[in-house]
């Protein structure tokens, strides 16, 4: 890889991690709306996809950290760590699942879900074990309630929206993506 792809990766990964960290502004006068929208995951999934599995991983496990130090939002223990966890997942199975499937247009989709239920399983196994560790159960209603009946406006904005400016970057960008080495 030579130097300007890597410079290139490492700046869009630092945009989607600033994005990140602003985003959850525009929904945090009101964090039950911040909980059904997730808006850091939209940088971090772009992020995997146009940097690569390696900067989404990192990208998505040092965000929700650094937004709970800068900010208090997400509270660290549990939100922050699970949710370290879960993006860090977002970030590299997105990636990953992008880089195997045909270089279609509807690629993305099955890229998106597969990432979107392996980062909420990997955050229902965070809570739980946070859970255990603090001697705060973590039950499977809870599990269901946080993964997916309160993140059904999320999960729909990020089905709507990240497709759409994948394919729009792909076109208008020289690279198909800048994680595949050209």
């Amino acid at each position: 890889m030579n130097i300007s792809k890597k410079t290139g990766r490492m700046v869009l990964a630092a945009m989607f991690m600033a994005l990140g960290l602003v985003l959850p502004f525009i929904t945090m006068q009101i964090p039950a709306i911040g909980k059904m929208l997730c808006p850091m995951h939209i940088p971090i999934m772009l992020c995997g996809i146009f940097c690569g599995w390696e900067y989404g991983l990192v990208v998505g496990f040092i965000t929700p950290l650094l937004r709970s130090v800068l900010f208090g939002m997400p509270v660290m223990i549990p939100g922050g760590v699970s949710m370290a966890f879960e993006l860090a997942t977002y970030g590299a199975v997105i990636a990953l699942m992008y880089k195997v499937l045909p270089k279609k247009k509807w690629s993305i989709y099955p890229a998106l879900l597969v990432a979107m239920i392996c980062g909420r399983i990997v955050w229902g196994i965070a809570r739980m074990t946070i859970g255990g560790i603090t001697g705060n159960g973590f039950t499977f209603s809870a599990f269901i309630s946080g993964a997916i009946t309160t993140a059904i406006p999320g999960i729909i904005l990020q089905l709507v929206l990240i497709p759409p400016i994948v394919i729009a970057l792909k076109r208008y960008t020289k690279y198909d993506t800048l994680s595949e080495e050209k």
